[in-house]
């Protein structure tokens, strides 16, 4: 992206600004840089991203299923209706999951509709650091796992997420 910005120009920015830029890099969760906002100045990208872990560590269990539930499916509804927010839609293209062969989009849609009755959250990785078929693994994988073993795996996944959007915002 050639129009990013620096760790300066974040820590000047104005409130509404730094809501503005930031609203999205936890999925639908503008209240995550509403908060962050008040941890400024920042000394550089790392620490920025820091703040918004800890965000995602003091937040409460409802506050971190609510996070979880504000990401879409995986090759889901909104990715064919074309409803993604832009960085999902990156992020999923990036991962092959617009290219799935009609049964690799059968074995996703079922196991995410498995997962998501179980853990009453959607299937969550980060897709840029994963292709179609370690997604699938991943899905059949942590199925088995506690509710609390994927509420804490799937944070520690939207805090990668979270990473790689804010250094496609600030320069590093």
């Amino acid at each position: 992206m050639e129009n990013m910005i620096n760790i300066s120009e974040v820590n000047s920015m104005k409130d509404e600004r730094f809501e503005w830029v930031f609203g999205n890099v936890i999925e639908l969760s503008s209240e995550a840089a509403a908060c962050v906002k008040n941890m400024r100045p920042f000394k550089d990208v790392t620490d920025l991203c820091a703040a918004f872990y800890k965000y995602l560590d003091e937040v409460t269990f409802e506050e971190k299923i609510k996070v979880l539930k504000s990401h879409p499916d995986l090759a889901g509804r909104l990715a064919a209706q074309g409803k993604l927010t832009p960085e999902s839609a990156c992020e999923q293209r990036s991962a092959g999951l617009n290219d799935l062969t009609p049964e690799q989009k059968s074995v996703i849609d079922s196991r995410n509709k498995r997962y998501k009755e179980k853990f009453g959250f959607p299937f969550i990785i980060c897709a840029r650091e994963n292709k179609v078929q370690s997604i699938i693994e991943g899905l059949n994988k942590r199925y088995n796992n506690s509710l609390e073993e994927e509420i804490n795996i799937g944070i520690n996944e939207v805090k990668k997420i979270c990473q790689l959007r804010i250094l496609d915002i600030v320069k590093n």
